[in-house]
């Protein structure tokens, strides 16, 4: 692959150039997610209220509602939110600077023209300094192309995740993203419950819904944009609990490190995407944290993996 497609591929996109629309762009996807939130049942570790990337954007999937069913797609290409109920019925709005209020009041009239009543708690969550939707007129920007550059970064990250995910016999999370902290994830299981977790530094998030996300030992990778204090696009791993000796754990590709203030490994996405062969490069730091959790953690890594041929 040459410079410019891999660029092409791996879109460059610093945080610093889209941190207001990145922080708006947060708060929509979290109308949204909340909607889905009111409508799926509860399942476990909140896998059911979490978006998908999709070939355009982002999606909900299909919700129920009564006897039928709401799907809500972000088209990042068009740049418009669709929202489609199964009795073939659409409403379409642009995506456009405008403010997160705005945004809020378009899509709960687009909601009742589509038959479709429902509330959702409007202070977002897993941010600080918090602005109730139906208040915030501050988060208004929306860069386009940046946005479909974010798009393209998902698109990725999403493609080499799920080739990890598949590597995995047991239990392992669909590859998914959370509207709350904003980033792409995997997750895998060793299999045993977890000590519960004894507080979060998660902003307007209850403990118990920390709790319930952690409630078995886990081994987790992903991908955010820069958001929560990082400041640029980066890949992290973290194991829950995190085992004796994790830290120190020899990992791959170079750049990857621990971050004894986040208690994660990283790599900055711009080191993977400069890579001979990012795929690889993602691959490697993925299984390495793995190995540093499950290898420290004594997990059954013969029974839990699939094994080459």
């Amino acid at each position: 692959m040459n410079a410019s497609s891999q660029d092409n591929a791996w879109p460059v996109l610093a945080y610093a150039n889209w941190q207001d629309t990145c922080n708006t762009l947060h708060l929509w996807t979290q109308v949204v997610g909340k909607l889905k939130l009111t409508l799926s049942p509860l399942a476990n570790h909140w896998w059911g209220i979490v978006l998908f990337v999709t070939a355009r954007g982002l999606t909900t999937g299909a919700m129920p509602y009564r006897d039928r069913a709401l799907q809500i797609d972000f088209d990042f290409c068009a740049h418009e939110l669709i929202l489609r109920t199964s009795d073939a019925r659409e409403q379409r709005i642009k995506l456009a600077p405008m403010p997160t209020a705005d945004f809020y009041a378009a899509v709960m009239a687009a909601l009742r023209a589509l038959d479709v009543e429902v509330a959702i708690w409007t202070m977002p969550v897993e941010i600080e300094g918090a602005i109730p939707f139906e208040q915030d007129r501050v988060h208004a920007s929306y860069d386009g192309a940046a946005v479909n550059a974010f798009w393209r970064q998902l698109a990725q990250a999403d493609r080499v995740f799920n080739v990890f995910r598949a590597r995995y016999l047991g239990k392992v999370s669909p590859v998914h993203f959370f509207w709350g902290s904003f980033d792409l994830a995997v997750t895998r299981f060793s299999g045993r419950l977890a000590p519960p977790l004894a507080s979060s530094k998660a902003a307007n998030v209850a403990l118990w819904v920390m709790q319930e996300a952690y409630s078995h030992e886990c081994s987790s990778v992903g991908f955010w944009p820069g958001n929560g204090g990082y400041g640029r696009a980066a890949f992290y791993a973290y194991a829950y609990p995190e085992p004796v000796g994790f830290g120190a754990a020899p990992v791959r590709p170079v750049g990857a490190a621990y971050n004894a203030d986040v208690g994660q490994f990283l790599i900055d996405y711009d080191a993977v995407r400069a890579a001979s062969s990012p795929d690889d490069a993602l691959l490697d730091f993925m299984q390495s944290t793995y190995e540093a959790a499950a290898n420290n953690g004594g997990w059954d890594r013969k029974a839990l993996e699939r094994q080459s041929a």
